[in-house]
């Protein structure tokens, strides 16, 4: 008995606090936690494909978008979605105990950028032989780095952190530059931010990794992310994302983000 006791009463407690933290969602404002130099998610000029995508949602919701920036990383979002600055983080991947996820609203994949006329422009899968001897690029410790390891091409990659402020650094830029001056002969990322910087670019191309079946996987389904208690604006969203998925879907294209169905297995034209 004094252990429920102790059980309700602790619920009880939490009650309130729980009611303060969902009452930090703004009404008048779509609130974006973003950070400012991310491209080409997030920029602090507007010209990222999130912040194109933060527009529509405030069209739909009939708000007003702002920002709360902060670089990405440590910290991030303590200081802005935790500390009731914003209402919502965009792009975020599904599963983060930090945040509560709403529905998935696209899902991308990993691909590899090489040049066009080059040697390895037909490579679809990192376990082809003809990677090894290459220098290629890759963010450190992301998912493909394992399977490039697990396939004996570590002494081939050149490595990229991708945890700095990309205010001062671009690490994928940096990458994706080393492939078109020759530095490199291929760089492996993640497609919404490899995908639109070579989108119109008339030497380099973007390879989706659709074929891989050993390791991590290549694919993931990405999210908004609010506060945890905050059950209700999770559901006004996930409403926004059904009804509006084509429109997101368009917007994505246009910035030349790889979408695949939820599988990893084909891609959406």
């Amino acid at each position: 008995m004094r252990g429920l006791v102790l059980i309700l009463g602790l619920a009880l407690a939490a009650q309130p606090a729980a009611a303060q933290v969902a009452d930090l969602r703004s009404t008048t404002q779509f609130r974006v936690c973003a950070d400012p130099a991310n491209a080409p998610m997030s920029v602090r000029d507007g010209s990222g494909f999130e912040n194109k995508l933060a527009e529509a949602f405030g069209r739909w919701l009939g708000l007003p978008v702002t920002y709360t920036w902060f670089p990405s990383g440590m910290g991030f979002i303590a200081k802005t979605l935790r500390a009731g600055e914003c209402d919502v983080v965009m792009g975020y991947a599904q599963g983060d105990e930090l945040v509560q996820n709403t529905n998935h609203y696209y899902t991308s994949v990993f691909g590899i950028v090489t040049r066009k006329n080059s040697e390895l422009a037909d490579v679809d899968r990192l376990s082809d032989p003809a990677l090894k001897g290459h220098p290629i690029g890759v963010v450190a410790g992301s998912p493909p780095a394992t399977i490039m390891a697990q396939a004996g091409l570590a002494k081939d990659m050149r490595g990229a952190d991708l945890f700095v402020d990309r205010r001062v650094k671009d690490p994928v830029g940096d990458l994706i530059r080393g492939v078109k001056d020759g530095t490199l002969d291929a760089a492996v990322l993640w497609g919404p931010l490899a995908g639109p910087r070579v989108k119109n670019d008339p030497d380099l191309q973007f390879t989706p990794l659709l074929k891989e079946t050993a390791g991590p996987k290549m694919f993931y389904r990405i999210t908004m992310g609010v506060r945890l208690p905050e059950q209700e604006w999770k559901r006004e969203l996930n409403s926004l994302i059904r009804r509006h998925q084509d429109d997101i879907n368009a917007i994505l294209r246009e910035a030349g983000v790889p979408l695949v169905d939820d599988y990893g297995k084909e891609l959406i034209q």
